[in-house]
């Protein structure tokens, strides 16, 4: 240390210790790379260079010698575990439309474009897609995705997004989380930031425009010994109102579109298989290879049976298949239509997923549904159904698969 030119100052240990050493609480490394300086973004694009300290630099590495002393810093009061080098770089924002079609049970997700995203590559660009997920609900039967955009903080992906067999119910407790992610080729692709919309903001057929800066994801905390008894209580809880509740409580495994007609033409029952959606999954990959078969009960000769194809690697499938029942009017009304969904499997037996059954002993929708195709003859109703892990007792014992 020295006072003026050619003198030479002298200090001993204990003026040496207090001013090295700060007297507060010790206070955790906050980044490495905050100690080098590195080019950042300036006026004309060139930033601050190579010899300059970025301006986010933690206050150790910065600090004005009172600092040292134990004076008081604007950051004293934050709490350490709250604070991120990037706490003020912006995410991005994203853009986005949702339009929920009470008519046809679909929820149309319209993915606009982002801006500002933060850059998650080494040339400073990020390679940015979108994944919508229904919460709460199966991860992979609810996950949809756009394409990627390459080298860009601004994408522009314009993509339409579609969930079918959403109900008002769904409306009412649902939410939708948008994730922003970066996709990397050779590593786990990088999460950025995302959003969570409560469905319950949106109005039937009415379009709603979004246009909101993205979130950090929240980190679960982690797990201990009090918060897994208490999640072993509440799980017993649970398994004993069910037991209460009795065997009307039904496990859901997805959702099935059907369209019935009967055909005073043909003299018949028109039976259409449109399509699968949420289906719960069967297979190592998180996925099924799903079909359908229908019963019309009692069968007594055993010839009501109708299948579909397989769809391969799927909890979406669509068959738009159409079968027929030769039958009059008088005799269907005491019929019961069974309509069971299968994960085809090689070499072993087949998994069942879910079923439903129409008819006179059916309950809500799906007595509505049948009922309303008797009375209505040549008139196409087409209808959603909730798909449970067993068939109500009015329709009987499952067939063999």
């Amino acid at each position: 240390m020295r006072g003026r030119r050619g003198d030479r100052m002298t200090i001993n240990i204990q003026e040496h210790m207090a001013i090295n050493v700060c007297p507060g609480p010790i206070r955790p490394i906050r980044q490495i790379s905050d100690y080098f300086p590195r080019r950042g973004p300036g006026p004309e694009g060139g930033g601050g260079g190579f010899g300059e300290a970025p301006a986010h630099l933690g206050p150790l590495a910065l600090a004005p010698p009172a600092a040292l002393l134990g004076a008081t810093t604007p950051e004293d009061g934050a709490e350490v575990d709250s604070y991120d080098s990037d706490d003020t770089t912006a995410l991005g924002t994203l853009e986005f439309d949702l339009l929920y079609d009470q008519a046809s049970c679909t929820l149309h997700c319209s993915i606009l474009r982002a801006k500002g995203l933060k850059p998650m590559d080494f040339n400073g660009l990020a390679d940015p897609y979108v994944k919508l997920h229904l919460l709460p609900g199966a991860c992979k039967a609810n996950k949809l995705k756009t394409k990627t955009q390459r080298n860009t903080l601004n994408p522009v992906w314009n993509e339409d997004l579609a969930y079918r067999g959403i109900t008002d119910d769904d409306i009412t407790h649902k939410v939708l989380r948008i994730s922003v992610c970066d996709e990397d080729k050779l590593s786990h692709n990088e999460f950025i930031g995302e959003i969570r919309v409560p469905l319950r903001r949106l109005k039937p057929s009415q379009k709603k425009h979004f246009n909101i800066c993205l979130e950090r994801q929240v980190p679960l905390a982690s797990p201990s010994s009090m918060s897994v008894a208490l999640r072993g209580i509440s799980c017993y809880l649970k398994e004993l109102e069910q037991v209460e509740q009795g065997p009307g409580l039904l496990e859901e495994r997805g959702r099935i579109l059907l369209n019935l007609s009967y055909s005073s033409r043909r003299r018949g029952l028109l039976v259409g298989i449109v399509r699968c959606a949420h289906l719960a999954a069967m297979d190592v990959n998180g996925y099924s290879d799903p079909y359908v078969k229908t019963y019309l009960r009692p069968d007594v000769d055993k010839k009501s049976k109708h299948k579909t194809c397989v769809k391969k690697k799927t909890l979406n499938p669509e068959f738009n298949e159409e079968f027929f029942y030769e039958m009059e009017l008088s005799t269907l009304a005491s019929k019961t239509l069974e309509v069971t969904v299968w994960d085809y499997d090689i070499g072993k037996s087949n998994d069942f997923i879910g079923g439903v059954a129409l008819g006179p002993g059916a309950r809500r929708e799906a007595r509505k549904h049948w009922s309303d195709c008797l009375q209505q003859p040549d008139a196409a109703l087409e209808r959603w159904h909730t798909l449970t892990s067993q068939l109500p007792p009015a329709a009987g014992a499952l067939p063999s698969a």
